[in-house]
């Protein structure tokens, strides 16, 4: 029963709302004065994410459902048709929302220190007071988490799966001090291997080889296209911000492996190659262009773009929009369990500070950068560390001018407008004078 109705709401019920929504929709807003026309594709991508979260709500009792961290090698859990969601992902809207700081703060009333991952703090907050901007998440079957971003994951999902007591599987994938090594492939595949007959029981589905290669097809596509995506902003005007970017990644995130991902870059990539052709940027006037480095402050993307666009400043490349295309273009459906190591390894978390130093070297050449701003998250410490030093060889050594900026990527309360406002000025009359 619950499977018709998660399938009716699939194929009847969500249209039906987006057509009855479209009735009521408001007229086009005008023109901004600092940025080029809004992006048709926008529209897809909000339909292709409100779909997600929407049809969520059903998948319970349905489809077997998997709460996965946003390194996890989510291709091994399409072939047993789960259901992700990311809680990374979710935590990021709420930010957007500007409800992390509540959240966050409803699981500091149970202990969890307010020096944790603003993302965990409001999974937890989340989970603890049913609160949420997409009306509830599914409880899930298993709980699915890498260690290539951060440990943080680890601690995090166990908690969740202590109190609803349901599985959890964890990549683990050794730290490439120098370059990976054959025993660490080997290492990884023989933990991919172990993970099937778990999932065959939990999903109650048969493993298929030949559906899991396409998949690792599909999920190699989209990274590509994605990556290609990101190209177009080496043109000059770039055809979108960095802060575009950042929404019209969450496809490749969490819907990776499935084909309205790839069908969507497909489509975003066509209309920012027109752009381009016709000369369109993401802002009016691009005089400058810039690198961000580390997570977004979600809370204040908006506000972030609309100071530098002022100002002729363009965001146009960022390593943690590269993260999603740097490694995965790896991918083999040949050699699917091989491959998937080498990609999930070797991404810029799970390197030493020469490789992040070498990749923001090449981005910031291949991409023309005049200036790079270093987020430093409060919340991930992984991302954050070394950034000082990171700093000085972009200044030294790359001669790129650049600024460090102090805020947090969903919790609003540690977060000074005033102080972030007053370093970019600071950051702008350096620029300017370059």
């Amino acid at each position: 029963m619950k499977r018709l109705k998660f399938q009716f709401m699939k194929d009847i019920g969500f249209p039906f709302i987006v057509s009855v929504s479209r009735m009521g929709r408001k007229a086009k807003r005008p023109d901004h004065p600092n940025f080029g026309p809004p992006l048709r594709s926008a529209h897809k991508l909000k339909k292709i994410m409100s779909a997600h979260y929407f049809l969520s709500r059903y998948a319970k009792g349905a489809v077997p459902v998997a709460w996965v961290t946003s390194g996890a090698p989510v291709e091994i859990l399409r072939p047993f048709g789960f259901y992700t969601v990311y809680p990374e992902n979710h935590g990021a809207l709420c930010g957007a929302r500007k409800m992390g700081g509540d959240l966050c703060a409803i699981s500091e009333t149970q202990g969890f220190s307010r020096d944790l991952c603003s993302y965990a703090r409001i999974d937890l907050g989340v989970f603890l007071s049913g609160t949420t901007p997409v009306g509830r998440l599914p409880r899930p079957d298993l709980l699915f988490a890498s260690n290539n971003i951060c440990q943080t994951v680890l601690y995090w999902f166990r908690i969740l799966a202590h109190h609803l007591n349901i599985p959890l599987i964890v990549f683990d994938t050794p730290f490439n001090f120098n370059e990976i090594t054959e025993s660490s492939i080997s290492y990884m595949v023989h933990q991919i291997e172990e993970m099937i007959p778990r999932l065959e029981k939990i999903s109650g589905k048969t493993f298929r080889f030949s559906t899991f290669r396409e998949v690792i097809e599909i999920a190699r596509e989209t990274s590509h296209l994605w990556g290609l995506v990101l190209s177009t902003m080496k043109a000059h005007p770039s055809p979108m911000t960095i802060f575009d970017a950042f929404v019209h990644m969450a496809p490749v995130v969490c819907l990776r492996g499935l084909e309205v991902a790839r069908n969507y870059y497909k489509e975003l990539l066509k209309e920012l190659k027109e752009r381009v052709l016709k000369g369109i940027g993401g802002i009016r006037s691009e005089k400058k262009r810039l690198m961000w480095d580390n997570i977004p402050i979600w809370f204040l993307i908006k506000d972030l773009a609309e100071l530098f666009a002022q100002r002729d400043m363009n965001f146009v490349v960022a390593t943690y929009t590269n993260a999603w295309a740097e490694t995965t273009p790896l991918l083999d459906e040949g050699k699917p369990f091989e491959s998937i190591a080498k990609a999930y390894s070797l991404i810029i978390l799970n390197n030493n500070l020469q490789h992040r130093q070498k990749l923001m070297k090449r981005l910031i050449d291949e991409y023309k950068v005049d200036g790079v701003v270093i987020h430093s998250a409060r919340s991930c410490k992984p991302y954050s560390i070394g950034q000082y030093d990171i700093k000085q060889i972009i200044n030294d050594e790359f001669g790129s001018p650049s600024m460090i900026l102090e805020g947090d990527i969903a919790d609003q309360r540690v977060c000074s407008r005033d102080d972030i406002k007053r370093e970019i000025e600071i950051f702008f009359e350096y620029m300017s004078s370059s």
